[in-house]
């Protein structure tokens, strides 16, 4: 529920949804100038990001609660040497960006991975998966080995 709505149960919205309409105008202002300094318009904008072909996957581990995170769960600050492990597997993609979290819910690793094309989020993804369980307390198979499409 937003804050004006909540406000509007609570029969008091009116000063509330005023400030958050005020602060998103405020925003909005903000963002045109940012353009306008750098001479883009909105589509330029948009053009900052590229959607790219991805895969997400799990990894069983023994304890979900051993791997940590930076509070935007895209780096791991636990078990030790993980993360630096997931940079060097990342760096050697066109494009490639991956970050594994825990599940809330069970004892697993969620790996998410992207690349230039779906072939090489395929293989990024298995690389990271084989990672995680070898470093973050994996137990049942090891996830398959990626297909060597990327040296």
């Amino acid at each position: 529920m937003d804050l004006c709505a909540a406000q509007l149960d609570e029969g008091n919205w009116g000063a509330t949804c005023w400030q958050e309409a005020h602060l998103l105008g405020l925003a909005l202002e903000l963002a045109c100038a940012l353009l306008a300094l750098r001479g883009w318009g909105v589509a330029d904008w948009d053009a900052m990001y590229e959607d790219l072909p991805s895969r997400q996957t799990k990894v069983r581990v023994a304890d979900r609660t051993a791997i940590l995170t930076t509070p935007d769960e895209t780096r791991t600050t636990a078990p030790a040497g993980l993360q630096e492990a997931l940079d060097a597997i990342i760096a050697r993609f066109d494009a490639g960006r991956a970050f594994v979290r825990p599940s809330g819910t069970e004892d697993v690793v969620r790996v998410y991975a992207e690349a230039r094309t779906q072939a090489l989020a395929d293989e990024l993804a298995a690389r990271v998966a084989r990672c995680a369980w070898e470093l973050a307390g994996g137990v049942g198979d090891a996830p398959p080995a990626a297909e060597a499409t990327h040296k």
